[in-house]
């Protein structure tokens, strides 16, 4: 097939009967949408929209603490047609407020909502009108550089699957700089994430965090990375763990029947095979058993490795017997031992 013979299959394709019926349905439906555009955006609206305030004569000694720039929510009534380029213009970003002249002597300052309403009314055509702003007026913080570091903690519900548990945490970096007054700096022991929500995952979880804002507190970096490390749970045991008596009497010693016994517990995969049965610790205590007549007494784990959890013993009680410890006689030396 040469090209002539495509270009008339692809004309008679295009131009066949049913094709210009779709074609014509085409351009009455977008001639209908661009009447109907047209009727909207001559309609009257309200419309939030988000105007960014900087501060400028900033001294190079001063921090804020509140952050550089702060967020106004203006409502403005006009057509739509008449709103599009505050909403997607330039029109009402980089609105300025002099730092000079509304820093108080105590780290704050203040822009009364005049002068906002003011600033903005400016920028707005003569047609819009200037429903509302939040917050009524802006507060704002800073401080001569007095800062802390202190360590970053997680909130929130981190729960994996079923079969699975969060054997660690890494936080990068573990600990931040807080910037705020002296007052709030001496009340600060740790700085938290925002709330996290995260269920049914199996393998490493990384998280991007952003750290919970404070009126009044600036904290460098803003937002940390947070490692959720997980390990598969199995049910194991260890035996022949022995039993310590504790609170022994000097010269006296405990022994039990049998002297050593199971433990059993459940731990990750990867934690169990760096336990060691030593870690573990199982103890009868003689101040509870001196005055009892039963002969048999209770047994504790006293201690277990972290990572481990749902411990239980194979018994709870054993057979025991309090002996006398015998004194060593002293050694003579070869000269005077007796032939």
């Amino acid at each position: 097939m040469n090209i002539a013979d495509i270009i008339n299959t692809c004309k008679n394709f295009l131009f066949s009967r049913a094709n210009r019926e779709f074609f014509v349905f085409l351009f009455f439906f977008a001639v209908a949408s661009i009447f109907w555009l047209l009727m909207t955006l001559n309609e009257s609206y309200e419309q939030e929209i988000r105007v960014p305030i900087h501060y400028s004569n900033v001294p190079k000694t001063v921090v804020m603490t509140s952050g550089e720039t702060d967020t106004l929510r203006v409502t403005i009534q006009d057509k739509g047609i008449a709103l599009l380029p505050y909403m997607f213009g330039d029109v009402l970003q980089g609105l300025t407020v002099d730092f000079k002249n509304h820093a108080r002597q105590n780290g704050t300052g203040d822009v009364p909502s005049s002068e906002l309403t003011k600033k903005i009314s400016s920028r707005l055509a003569a047609s819009s009108k200037l429903v509302g702003i939040k917050p009524d007026g802006l507060i704002f913080y800073y401080n001569y550089g007095e800062k802390k570091r202190v360590p970053v903690k997680w909130r929130g519900t981190v729960i994996p699957e079923e079969l699975y548990f969060i054997s660690g945490v890494e936080v990068l970096p573990d600990s931040v700089t807080v910037y705020a007054s002296r007052e709030k700096l001496d009340s600060i022991d740790a700085v938290y994430t925002q709330v996290l929500n995260y269920t049914d995952f199996n393998d490493t979880l990384t998280i991007e965090a952003r750290l919970q804002k404070t009126a009044g507190v600036k904290t460098t970096p803003d937002a940390v990375t947070l490692r959720f490390l997980t390990d598969m749970l199995t049910e194991v045991s260890f035996d022949d763990i022995p039993v310590v008596g504790i609170n022994m009497p000097k010269g006296k010693i405990l022994r039990t029947f049998p002297a050593k016994v199971g433990v059993k517990f459940v731990t990750g995969v990867k934690t169990y095979q760096a336990l060691r049965k030593e870690e573990f610790v199982v103890v009868a205590n003689y101040e509870e058993i001196r005055n009892s007549d039963s002969p048999k007494c209770n047994i504790y784990l006293q201690s277990a490795p972290q990572g481990v959890s749902r411990t239980s013993l194979s018994i709870k009680q054993v057979d025991y017997l309090i002996e006398e410890q015998q004194a060593k006689l002293p050694t003579l030396p070869p000269d005077q031992q007796l032939p």
